[in-house]
């Protein structure tokens, strides 16, 4: 289990409500990139968190539910396909985390941000690189924003299924490739990414 060590030493800093924030979707053709920031208790019971990327489908299904039950508050935020276009991917997913922060009920004292950049969040924060297997509130945000995002491109999934995201969720599969060279680029596509199909697509 990842620790809570990096809290427990802000903690005894002073800084009593530790958020921990990651994203999601910040490499796929399609669908919104995702942010959530978590709050744990300082007693947080071992549920087995970690990276996301390191947890089964099923098993980030099962420590969603009890992440969302056992934290002091959580948020979940998205910034759409469009926006992506619009501002950048870096930019977006800068947005998301910022908006995911100012979405807690409860406001923190410290941010624990994962990646080597700070989204500037209004309050003191840290960045922390792979932070999302070094610190248990970003590996817990990752968890929420992983099957959040996950979730969402199954939705989307029922309105468009000749592009599978059902199997690839929007990332660049050689399949989700082949169905965007069959059906074209879709409203729900990132075109600042597909670039190259865009032009024949309009």
């Amino acid at each position: 289990m990842i620790s809570l060590d990096i809290e427990n030493s802000l903690r005894s800093e002073g800084y009593n409500i530790i958020c921990g924030v990651d994203e999601a979707g910040r490499g796929p053709l399609a669908g919104p990139v995702f942010a959530a920031a978590v709050i744990l208790p300082e007693d947080c019971p071992d549920i087995g968190i970690n990276d996301s990327k390191k947890l089964t489908e099923k098993k980030r299904e099962l420590l969603f539910d009890k992440i969302t039950e056992i934290a002091l508050d959580y948020s979940i935020a998205i910034v759409s396909e469009k926006e992506i276009d619009e501002i950048n991917i870096l930019n977006a997913a800068m947005l998301a985390m910022r908006k995911a922060v100012a979405g807690l009920k409860i406001k923190p004292d410290f941010v624990l941000i994962d990646g080597n950049r700070l989204p500037e969040t209004g309050y003191p924060e840290r960045y922390i690189v792979k932070g999302d297997s070094l610190s248990m509130s970003i590996a817990a945000a990752s968890i929420l924003a992983k099957v959040s995002r996950d979730r969402y491109m199954l939705s989307l999934d029922e309105q468009y299924p000749e592009y599978c995201f059902n199997k690839h969720k929007g990332y660049g599969t050689a399949l989700h490739y082949q169905m965007l060279e069959k059906y074209g680029i879709s409203p729900v596509h990132r075109r600042s990414f597909l670039k190259n199909l865009a032009k024949h697509n309009g």
